[in-house]
């Protein structure tokens, strides 16, 4: 088992899902300030906006994890501020996300679909990264495994997986896997074929959550509304917005700025 705490500074731990985030957000800013350049659009903006989009994420996406599972954190509020241990829900996070980049765009007069364009491969880049956070802290995994089924992976993430002496799906990875498909084919779309703004925004909506509806389904820590599992119902909705906006925007005429 991997320690989740990287090292210390005194009585501060640093931890490897914090590490994790931090390389997400980096990178993802950097795919962003290039691909903003290659639009005509002053990089320093992504810049701006990642500013106020970073904390908006991480709060609203806490608070989405907390108010499904209130349960647990009614008894333990200090919990509720210890992020560090995992439970950030990713939709949760993009509702924050929204919001912030959402304000700094009307705030500065910005194109929004070209801007959400811009953003969308970064988005799916950081959520590829992030699930190696919750492989640190042994969380977002699936149901109890064989140990033949496991030894198809490398020794590091079957001993990671091996949780109470049983291996378990390391639903982590598929989903880590998939979101970098979905990069790849962004970016090919964004640099190669895109015909409309919103185009690379409704990919994501659809492509993301077909992936996270079947992968949900494996995973053992689903949120949960009555019987249903909250990301697959988020994912079949957002999945079917992403169908009906891209289906109207391709067929309505209207100004498309240079392609990136």
């Amino acid at each position: 088992m991997i320690n989740p705490i990287a090292f210390s500074i005194g009585p501060i731990s640093v931890h490897w899902y914090g590490i994790t985030m931090g390389l997400a957000f980096f990178l993802g800013t950097y795919l962003a300030r290039y691909n903003s350049k290659r639009a005509g659009i002053d990089p320093d903006h992504v810049l701006n906006m990642v500013v106020w989009i970073i904390p908006a994420a991480i709060i609203c996406a806490r608070a989405y994890y907390v108010a499904f599972e209130w349960e647990h954190y009614k008894d333990n509020l200090f919990d509720v501020i210890a992020v560090w241990k995992g439970g950030l829900a990713i939709h949760g996070g993009l509702i924050g996300g929204l919001l912030a980049g959402t304000l700094y765009i009307r705030k500065h007069n910005l194109p929004f679909f070209q801007l959400a364009d811009i953003m969308m491969p970064s988005v799916i880049l950081g959520q590829a990264i992030g699930r190696w956070g919750n492989f640190l802290n042994q969380e977002a995994h699936g149901g109890p495994v064989s140990a033949e089924f496991m030894s198809h992976f490398p020794a590091f993430i079957r001993n990671q997986m091996l949780i109470g002496g049983q291996y378990y799906h390391p639903t982590f990875l598929y989903e880590s896997l998939w979101n970098l498909l979905v990069c790849a084919v962004l970016l090919l779309m964004l640099y190669r074929f895109k015909r409309f703004d919103g185009q690379i925004l409704f990919s994501y909506m659809i492509l993301y959550s077909i992936g996270r509806f079947f992968i949900e389904g494996m995973r053992t820590d689903s949120l949960m509304l009555g019987g249903l599992r909250v990301a697959q119902l988020v994912s079949l909705s957002l999945a079917l917005a992403g169908v009906v906006l891209m289906i109207v925007f391709a067929r309505k005429p209207r100004e498309r700025h240079p392609s990136v």
